[in-house]
């Protein structure tokens, strides 16, 4: 996809870029800095990006670790644009269309998502993401109870730890009970 990006004069997308292996990403080093070449070592042959060429690399800083970093070398290579979870007024809406949830339920499980992000001291690598919200209300819509749900598509895929499950499940029952 790259190589054709390049050919073509598109854009290449590439998704959490801190886990491509490190050889890969240093070929990206002259196709992103003032020279604008890819070079193909398999066939010795060194493409120049036309102008409509654009490479948009994603990532999430916060969950990095020392063995998965993007080398200031190559982030230094991108404009940067920060995200953050989208409010509740944006959120709600989004986990209904995605979901087929009614709005009450999806207002819940989205107060339970912003309780979650809010926690500090919490042994979470990362917070809940829309993704996960809507994952259990799509559960929730088709049919399985709300607890069940929560387990399932929250809960578990955040922690493996007893200890951090339980105070999360304590929390949906706050939201829940």
């Amino acid at each position: 996809p790259l190589t054709r990006a390049v050919r073509e004069g598109g854009i290449c997308y590439l998704d959490e870029v801190v886990e491509a292996r490190k050889d890969v990403t240093v070929v990206l080093h002259p196709l992103t800095d003032d020279r604008r070449r890819l070079v193909i070592d398999r066939t010795g042959e060194e493409l120049a990006a036309p102008r409509p060429f654009m490479l948009v690399a994603s990532y999430n800083p916060g969950y990095q670790n020392i063995l998965k970093k993007l080398k200031p070398s190559t982030r230094q290579r991108f404009v940067s644009i920060g995200f953050d979870f989208p409010v509740p007024e944006v959120e709600i809406p989004v986990v209904m269309r995605e979901s087929g949830l009614d709005v009450d339920r999806a207002t819940g499980l989205v107060r339970l998502g912003g309780k979650i992000r809010a926690l500090s001291g919490m042994d979470l690598e990362e917070g809940v993401s829309t993704r996960l919200l809507i994952y259990a209300a799509t559960m929730i819509a088709g049919g399985m109870a709300v607890g069940r749900a929560i387990e399932a598509a929250i809960i578990e895929p955040l922690s493996d730890e007893p200890d951090v499950q339980q105070a999360l499940r304590d929390l949906a029952a706050v939201i829940y009970g």
